[in-house]
C-alpha cells in the first residue's frame, strides 16, 4: 500500500520559514517524480514544485526564488523549504508522486498518489 505522509506544517509570520517533509512508502521511489501542490480555501489545487530522481527541479512562478524542493532517495523523502513566506502562501500543502517523467506535467489529475496534506498558515 502506497503512503505519502506530510509533516512540518504550522503557523508562521510573514517573512518566516518552514520546512515540509513527505515520507513515501510502498512504492519504488526512484520510479516517480515528486511534487508539492497546495490548496487554499475556495481555490483549486495548484502546482508548487517538482523534482526528478536525479534532482532536477521545476517551480511555479509564484514560489520561484523563495521555495526549494529536494529529495533524499536513501530515505524515500522529499522536502520543501519555504522561505520569505507570504500570507498568500497559506494553504494545505500536498505531496504527490507521479510516474510522468517530465517535470512539466503539473496537472493534479496526472498524479498517481497523494498524501493527506499539512496546513501552512502565514499571518501578516
Amino acid at each position: 500500500q502506497v503512503q505519502l505522509v506530510e509533516s512540518g506544517g504550522g503557523s508562521v509570520q510573514a517573512g518566516g520559514s518552514l520546512r515540509l517533509s513527505c515520507a513515501a512508502s510502498g512504492l519504488t521511489f526512484s520510479s516517480y517524480t515528486m511534487r508539492w501542490f497546495r490548496q487554499a480555501p475556495g481555490n483549486e489545487r495548484e502546482f508548487v514544485a517538482a523534482i526528478s530522481w536525479r534532482g532536477n527541479t521545476y517551480y511555479a512562478d509564484s514560489v520561484k526564488g523563495r521555495f526549494t524542493i529536494s529529495r533524499d532517495n536513501a530515505k524515500n523523502t522529499v522536502y520543501l523549504q519555504m522561505n520569505s513566506l507570504k500570507a498568500e502562501d497559506t494553504a494545505v500543502y500536498y505531496c504527490a508522486a507521479s510516474s510522468a517523467v517530465s517535470l512539466y506535467v503539473t496537472g493534479a489529475n496526472s498524479m498517481n498518489y497523494w498524501g493527506k496534506g499539512t496546513l501552512v498558515t502565514v499571518s501578516s
